[in-house]
């Protein structure tokens, strides 16, 4: 929702005609392939395709789909499966420089189901890249070891991952991951992994409170660090906004007029 609803009103804020495929209305209920699918898109004339699929790599696919055919809309891969989500990436990038000043030298630790995430992905890719170390801190059997060969230092122990952190990014724990054994339950996640105001002041007062949503409160983290100052949840949802508007002026305009767009 969050994505989809950003990405419109970008492209609404922008001057552009957007329209919504929802796949569950659309013919590939009936059975049209994705390909078929995208090729239908391209002979709308479509400027842009901003695609969001459960699949791995499906915006790769669809842009060497578009290679084998001349005037295909650009893609923007909205989030693909588990493998990314470079929208969210870029917004989480943008609110923590606009609030910190900065990325490089920046501790950033992202907590909880690191496994299933696209978004810890993205953040991992961007914040090592500009700079940030960055953490990741969960159960071992959310955690997969190779993270660490990507940058990031792994934990499981929650205060001494949190300790000194600049920004925190929390990551819903699905209800499903106990039923798969994942972890024993949710309360049990919430007493060893989830994050609070208390906790915070004392290993990292300073941190400020990120969370890609939606939040399950009480469980990944508590009722009152959700809407206290140094949460930023809001802000991000706000963000996502401009990042997207950036991101859509880019691709089809080259960057140029945004400043009097925005």
């Amino acid at each position: 929702t969050r994505t989809r609803s950003s990405f419109e009103l970008a492209g609404k804020y922008l001057g552009a005609d957007v329209i919504n495929i929802n796949k569950s209305t659309s013919s590939m209920t009936k059975g049209e392939s994705l390909r078929d699918t995208l090729l239908t898109v391209a002979a709308l004339a479509a400027d842009a395709i901003v695609m969001r699929h459960e699949a791995s790599g499906a915006a790769a696919y669809a842009v060497e789909i578009g290679k084998r055919f001349p005037h295909f809309p650009v893609v923007i891969n909205a989030g693909d499966g588990l493998h990314a989500h470079p929208s969210q990436g870029l917004l989480d990038l943008f609110t923590v420089r606009e609030q910190k000043g900065k990325i490089k030298g920046l501790k950033y630790v992202i907590v909880g189901d690191i496994l299933h995430s696209r978004v810890a992905r993205s953040d991992l890719a961007g914040f090592t890249k500009l700079g940030a170390e960055v953490h990741m801190v969960g159960p071992r059997t959310l955690v997969p070891r190779e993270f660490a060969e990507l940058g990031a230092i792994l934990h499981t122990d929650l205060k001494e991952a949190l300790r000194d952190a600049d920004a925190i990014q929390i990551l819903r724990l699905q209800n499903e991951r106990a039923a798969a054994g994942f972890i024993p339950n949710n309360r049990e996640y919430a007493r060893t992994y989830g994050v609070s105001s208390a906790l915070l002041q004392e290993v990292a007062p300073d941190a400020m409170i990120m969370h890609p949503g939606p939040i399950n409160r009480g469980v990944e983290i508590s009722h009152e660090l959700a809407y206290a100052q140094n949460a930023f949840l809001q802000t991000q949802v706000k963000n996502g906004v401009c990042v997207r508007m950036a991101i859509l002026n880019e691709v089809l305009n080259g960057g140029n007029g945004i400043e009097a767009l925005a």
